[in-house]
């Protein structure tokens, strides 16, 4: 039986297809460790003990590189390395939650969002907060976290859902 490690890696493969599209942001180490540069509750995780079982990864950035990816004149990954480090950020960008299909629906997602958001929102004058979902289920999702946070939700289309 695969560990929940080895479930969430593969269910990351299968949600994003990352591998097949260079446009998006590949998670490794490197990323991980960029992302607590831009703000250490960037990455989160809800783990019982056993292992993950949910990950959340978000990260601010500022207005001008939203709106570049809301357009699709950057990608995902552009976007990503173009948010400089250790500056004053103007918005969030809710860029991946995955939770093993026995932990959904018990707000796991929405509670480590709403953490990550006050605790940038503690350093930052975060205006809005911007998605791209994959699902209409990750649409919702972004939806209820925005309402949490009181703050308008910007989504770029996706053509998958």
């Amino acid at each position: 039986m695969a560990t929940l490690f080895e479930r969430m890696i593969q269910l990351a493969d299968e949600v994003f297809e990352v591998k097949h599209d260079p446009n998006q942001l590949d998670v490794n180490e490197a990323v991980i460790q960029r992302l607590l540069q831009i703000h250490p509750a960037t990455v989160s995780e809800y783990n019982e003990g056993e292992g993950p079982a949910a990950w959340v990864l978000i990260f601010p950035t500022n207005a001008e590189l939203m709106h570049s990816f809301l357009k699709g004149k950057i990608s995902e990954k552009e976007l990503f390395e173009q948010t400089p480090i250790g500056v004053s950020y103007d918005c969030i960008y809710l860029c991946s939650a995955l939770v093993l299909e026995e932990y959904r629906r018990q707000g796991i997602v929405k509670n480590l969002s709403t953490l990550s958001i006050q605790s940038i929102c503690k350093v930052h004058p975060i205006e809005h907060l911007f998605v791209w979902a994959f699902s209409a289920v990750g649409d919702q999702c972004a939806t209820q976290i925005a309402k949490r946070a009181s703050l308008p939700l910007l989504r770029r289309e996706n053509p998958k859902h």
